[in-house]
């Protein structure tokens, strides 16, 4: 896991991230800020996903499968703020278990500033996914009232865009997922993705440049 900063090439990037992983019950498991001052340094340099600035904060751990969550959580050093970027790698796939689903939640502002996710699928056969943008059905102060929804290509072409996910044409598919979002006017899509590590880019926006809170998903469906 990274959280990154400093290395990014945006305007308003946040200076020093901190990185918490957790459990589902909120206990912490591993806490890193600037990942050159972490045990597991070589092995961040042995994996080839060593951060690019030193201030930068980076953890490997190893962690039970059997449908376990857990969240990473990126601060900024004495409460700063700005645009940061929060990674989840594989680096071990020789285990049966694998990521079924990772997910974001920030504040989605207008322009250039929005929620943006990011997916590679790795490996030879193609990938069917669920993404989601969620913001009504949040129980948090200030949420994104209605999320519209994109899934880009690596050349960032739009592969599928949704707003409000009955009237988006998979109504019936993404129920029958089990993965429906709870409100009519949040967005999800279901698409099957080409693998060989190509990446995929899911950008969340507000209706009218509305802003707020929202959650970006995206879950591999079999």
């Amino acid at each position: 896991m990274r959280a990154l900063g400093p290395s990014l090439n945006v305007v308003g990037k946040l200076a020093n991230p901190t990185l918490e992983l957790r459990d589902s019950a909120g206990g912490l498991i591993q806490v890193n800020d600037d990942w050159v001052n972490s045990p597991d340094r070589q092995a961040i340099q042995d994996n080839g996903l060593a951060p690019g600035n030193d201030s930068e904060s980076a953890i490997i751990a190893t962690l039970p499968a059997n449908g376990k969550t857990y969240t990473a959580i990126v601060r900024g050093v004495d409460n700063t703020t700005g645009i940061g970027i929060v990674e989840i790698y594989d680096i071990d796939r020789s285990v049966d278990s694998k990521l079924a689903n990772i997910s974001t939640r920030g504040v989605v502002q207008t322009g250039d500033n929005v929620l943006i996710a990011g997916t590679i699928v790795a490996g030879e056969a193609p990938q069917k996914i669920i993404v989601r943008a969620t913001g009504p059905s949040l129980n948090v102060t200030g949420k994104l009232s209605d999320p519209t929804l994109e899934l880009r290509d690596s050349n960032g072409a739009v592969i599928r865009a949704d707003d409000n996910w009955r009237t988006g044409g998979q109504e019936a598919e993404i129920a029958l997922s089990g993965l429906a979002p709870t409100a009519d006017n949040e967005s999800a899509l279901i698409e099957t993705l080409p693998a060989n590590g190509a990446h995929y880019t899911a950008i969340v926006r507000g209706v009218n440049d509305t802003t707020g809170i929202a959650v970006v998903e995206v879950y591999a469906l079999n």
